[in-house]
């Protein structure tokens, strides 16, 4: 076993080791972490859970919310494969909005507020309810290899734990440092200590470890904030759950407000620009490009009068507000002085400081598709640990890796979802063949080819057959996709058979839509493909299609408008699939390929694709290359 640090003097045997060997290990109970563990243990894996704090299981360490443009598809996704985020949401958001709702229905998305020590509690809840799932409060800092194969881990105290495949899922907590002005302390985030030992041991078994950089915002007391100056912002009138399980959100729902920024503001921000780690050179690394830093925005935008600021409560139960949009790591009096110059909150209490936080993570392309490590086998990385930024990012890797680890623990093959088949897809075919560009990774619609078909209405219908049969979805979830499935067959051949007469009637009904009359015989799903005309409109034609689910009409609808796009869209990916199934074997050597470049042969080496779509996709791979390499492979392999 390859072991870095020397294991604590003066400790028991007894009290190092424990003899269960279990089936998965994961190592952090955020985002990734909860995902993980709810699906190994549902497929069947014994399942031992390690957390720094017992307490912070499912802590939103940034904004209070779920969902958002790319987001809100990967939450549906992960419901679709039988995941918990959704429900959680369901149960705990506190406003629900539809994003993008005048735009097509591929890049519509879902938002909620939650109330965090709620979304907190109710996961921790879950996951202690969970039959097959051991947690336990632990810092891990060493790996326990053996032969190139994971063995289990070892805590701070020596204590150590034994399983057949072992998820990383570590967050900001690998050598995470905290930055406020020039002040910095070492901490995973504000309130939690850091792990020191086990990026270095990663680094030392030969892992590309790099530095990334995240921040926060100060949190506010409402009680001294002045909302009469502020814009309301309300939610959805009916929102719209997030899990294909539920009908409605019943809890109590609650308002946010928006502000903005000033050239006041700006001043003082510009004046005190040298006492930001991040422009002094204290911070080096790379933060998220789409989520900026207020002294980023400044400086980025300088020719912007202002920023736009939502004001977010934290929870039903506590005063906190989060403002949305100064993230900052000013020192404290310059946070107040700014957040003083905003309109509404000349008197608003800084309850937290807003930091920066800079901490390790493994270059991602060190990853097999399915998550699983290159260098260790049985290892796993999810998370922000793969140079990830997002809640629902880390929630998607978890529930991969914690599916693929649980079917390794089977000896079955692992589950790859393609770029065609889901946003999960693409984000870990991003991550594993593209890297992370030393920035970190955040997922936008603009990411998929595919996005017509990737939509979040359809995440059930494309995913939850997949997971319920490797056992990841139960059969309440899979009866119900059945009943959706049919009562949309049904519904598409109702609307394409019944047929209305130009008559007077239907013409001055449609006229009162402001659609043009009739001259022939027209079918409802014709009149439905009007872009004036739904499904509710067809009612006063046909009153039976009352009858049917939201969801179900809902779905129904788009298909019938979008048809054409989405067999183009079909066609597309068909075309494709021939380079997706054009296999490149692990074994070849790209050193004995005539014509290809040192930098084409050093990136397929470090890569290792799968397919000669998948070379395709690496940075700095020509077209030129990858005709080659296909002649290659037709010469020398049977690659499908």
């Amino acid at each position: 076993m390859i072991l870095v640090n020397h294991s604590p003097k003066n400790v028991p045997r007894e009290t190092m080791k424990n003899d269960q060997i279990y089936d998965v290990i994961v190592v952090g109970a955020g985002h990734a972490g909860i995902e993980a563990s709810l699906a190994a243990s549902r497929m069947g894996s014994e399942t031992l859970m390690l957390t720094l704090n017992l307490d912070h299981i499912g802590q939103m360490s940034c904004n209070p919310a779920i969902g958002g443009i790319g987001k809100g598809h990967l939450v549906k996704e992960i419901d679709a494969l039988g995941g918990e985020m959704a429900r959680a949401i369901d149960d705990t958001g506190i406003q629900f909005r539809t994003l993008n709702t005048k735009k097509g229905p591929a890049v519509r998305a879902s938002r909620a507020q939650a109330d965090k020590a709620r979304y907190r509690m109710r996961m921790k809840k879950v996951l202690e309810s969970r039959s097959g799932l051991t947690l336990r409060q632990a810092s891990v800092e060493k790996l326990l290899v053996k032969g190139g194969t994971i063995q289990g881990v070892e805590t701070q105290i020596g204590e150590k734990f034994f399983g057949r495949t072992v998820i990383l899922t570590t967050g900001t907590f690998l050598k995470g440092l905290i930055h406020i002005g020039s002040r910095n302390y070492s901490a995973g985030r504000a309130g939690d200590f850091a792990v020191q030992g086990l990026s270095q041991y990663l680094a030392d078994y030969g892992f590309k470890v790099g530095r990334l950089k995240t921040g926060t915002c100060p949190r506010l007391d409402a009680r001294t904030i002045d909302f009469s100056r502020l814009q309301i912002q309300d939610g959805d009138p009916d929102p719209i759950p997030f899990s294909f399980s539920n009908r409605s959100i019943t809890q109590q729902q609650v308002s946010c407000h928006i502000t903005f920024t000033n050239e006041r503001t700006h001043e003082l921000i510009r004046s005190a620009i040298h006492l930001s780690p991040m422009y002094s050179g204290v911070i080096r690394s790379q933060g998220p490009r789409y989520c900026p830093s207020i002294e980023d925005k400044i400086v980025r935008f300088a020719d912007k009068s202002r920023h736009q600021i939502f004001l977010e409560p934290e929870g039903l139960d506590t005063v906190e507000i989060y403002p949305n949009g100064i993230s900052t790591s000013l020192p404290l009096d310059i946070q107040v002085d700014f957040v003083h110059s905003i309109d509404g909150l000349e008197r608003a209490a800084i309850m937290r400081p807003g930091y920066a936080i800079e901490y390790d993570y493994v270059e991602p392309t060190q990853l097999k598709p399915s998550l699983e490590t290159k260098l260790i086998r049985g290892l796993y990385h999810a998370g922000q640990i793969n140079g990830t930024t997002g809640y629902e990012e880390a929630a998607a890797q978890g529930l991969m890796a914690g599916i693929n680890a649980a079917l390794s623990n089977r000896a079955e093959a692992p589950l790859i979802l393609g770029r065609d088949q889901a946003y999960i897809g693409v984000l870990i075919d991003d991550l594993v063949t593209k890297g992370t560009d030393a920035e970190p990774y955040r997922m936008f619609t603009s990411r998929a080819e595919y996005r017509l078909a990737l939509r979040e209405d359809n995440a059930d219908l494309r995913l939850t057959e997949i997971g319920y049969r490797l056992g990841a979805v139960d059969q309440v979830a899979y009866d119900r996709l059945e009943r959706k499935k049919r009562d949309i067959a049904k519904l598409l051949d109702f609307l394409n058979r019944f047929e209305l007469n130009p008559c007077h009637e239907t013409n001055s009904a449609l006229l009162r839509l402001e659609s043009a009359p009739i001259t022939n015989k027209s079918s409802l799903a014709q009149l439905l493909r009007r872009p004036e005309v739904t499904v509710t409109d067809l009612i006063r034609f046909a009153p039976m299609l009352g009858d049917y689910a939201p969801q179900v009409a809902s779905q129904a609808e788009i298909q019938v408008k979008y048809e054409g796009y989405l067999n183009r869209q079909a066609d597309m990916v068909n075309r494709s699939k021939n380079m997706e199934m054009t296999r490149v074997p692990q074994t070849i050597d790209y050193g004995v390929i005539d014509g290809l470049s040192r930098e084409v042969r050093e990136k397929l080496s470090r890569v290792r694709p799968l397919s000669l779509g998948q070379a395709a996709r690496i940075p700095g791979i020509t077209p030129a290359a990858i005709s080659l390499l296909a002649v290659y492979l037709k010469r020398n392999f049977r690659t499908s």
